[in-house]
């Protein structure tokens, strides 16, 4: 048995492709500035004197990382629901990512803040700055600086993921080939297009964040 390989439809099917990708993008900007603000406050949180404060961080983080993402997903879209509140596919996706990401890099965010010398942060309170301006201006800048190399995997891996949201009907990549294949029955065509968009996706955003990481944050970022 032979395969003729065919990209016809790929004319055709240009646009719909590149609709699924700015989606993605779309949904990976909103995830990354959303959950990157949540795990900052989370690991602030764990480092709290509140003990409350830090067991319910605590339970949320674990509750997210030992269940799949999938589920999670449908919890939201599909069970929040009965209890009255009702999301549209875009902003359930945005919301069930966004607090998946952010269980992950609360983590890694708090490793970065327990690398910094508490010498510091007693040098900056005893020069007369305040608890906050102490945390956002001279632990979490260095914190960052630490952990960005594997802040931007894990932003990666989160793009990556997104291709789950398809199953709640959100137009990005992968529900734009899974529409395609349908329609041409070209399965073998379209998913070797489509995992080549995701590799160049996954390749220029890393080399982005690098870029970003070293014009905001400083030297050292690679």
């Amino acid at each position: 048995m032979t395969y003729s390989l065919g990209f016809d439809w790929l004319w055709g099917g240009a646009g719909a492709l590149a609709y699924g990708a700015g989606m993605t993008l779309l949904l990976i900007a909103c995830t990354t500035g959303f959950g990157i603000v949540l795990s900052v406050f989370g690991a602030a949180a764990r480092r709290s004197r509140f003990g409350w404060l830090r067991r319910a961080v605590g339970v949320y983080v674990e509750v997210i990382r030992n269940t799949p993402f999938l589920v999670q997903l449908f919890f939201i879209f599909f069970g929040l629901p009965s209890l009255g509140v009702h999301l549209n596919p875009v902003t359930a996706a945005i919301l069930a990512m966004t607090l998946n990401m952010a269980a992950y890099t609360t983590e890694v965010v708090g490793a970065g803040l327990d690398a910094i010398p508490k010498g510091q942060s007693e040098a900056a309170l005893a020069l007369g700055l305040k608890p906050r301006h102490v945390f956002f201006k001279v632990v979490l800048p260095q914190a960052l600086k630490i952990i960005f190399p594997a802040l931007t995997s894990q932003i990666v891996i989160m793009m990556l993921e997104s291709a789950v949201v398809s199953q709640i009907s959100v137009r990005e990549l992968a529900q734009e080939a899974d529409l395609l294949q349908a329609r041409t029955f070209r399965s073998f065509e379209t998913y070797l297009v489509v995992t080549m968009i995701y590799l160049a996706m996954s390749a220029t955003l890393r080399r982005l964040l690098i870029a970003g990481g070293r014009r905001f944050l400083g030297a050292g970022i690679s």
